[in-house]
C-alpha cells in the first residue's frame, strides 16, 4: 500500500496515457481515401459515402457521444457503488456516496434525454415532409 501511495502521481500519469493514447491508435483508419476531384465545387469533409445534411451529422454526433458516455456512466455506477462499500457507515462519506450516484444518474438522464429529443424532432420532421 506503500508503494502505491508513492507513485500515485505516476500511476495517474500511466492511467491517462492508456485513455487517451491507445483509443488513438486503436480508432486510427488504416487507409486513406482519394482526395475530392478539383471540378470546382466544394468537397464534402465527411467522405462521399458520408454525412449529407446537418441532421444527419447531429444523429451521427449523439450516437458517437452515447457510445462514449454511457460506458463512462457505467464505470461512475461503479465507482459510487465503492464509495458505498468503502464508506463503512461514515455518514460523511455515505454522503458523498449518495452525492456521487445521484450526479451519474443525472448525467445519465440527460444523456439519454438528448439522444431521445433529438430522435423525437427528427421523426416529427420527416413525418411532417411525407
Amino acid at each position: 500500500m506503500q508503494f502505491i501511495k508513492q507513485n500515485l502521481y505516476k500511476n495517474k500519469i500511466i492511467l491517462t496515457a492508456f485513455l487517451f493514447i491507445v483509443p488513438i491508435f486503436s480508432f486510427a483508419q488504416g487507409t486513406v481515401s482519394a482526395p475530392c476531384d478539383t471540378s470546382g465545387k466544394i468537397c464534402n469533409p465527411l467522405g462521399p459515402n458520408g454525412i449529407e445534411s446537418i441532421p444527419g451529422f447531429i444523429h451521427t454526433l449523439l450516437v458517437g457521444v452515447l457510445k462514449i458516455g454511457m460506458p463512462i456512466v457505467a464505470l461512475a455506477i461503479i465507482y459510487s457503488g465503492f464509495l458505498f462499500v468503502s464508506a463503512r457507515g461514515n455518514s460523511e462519506k455515505l454522503t458523498k456516496a449518495k452525492d456521487t450516484l445521484l450526479y451519474t444518474l443525472i448525467g445519465a438522464a440527460i444523456l439519454l434525454g438528448s439522444w431521445a429529443i433529438a430522435e423525437l424532432i427528427s421523426e416529427t420532421v420527416i413525418g411532417i415532409s411525407n
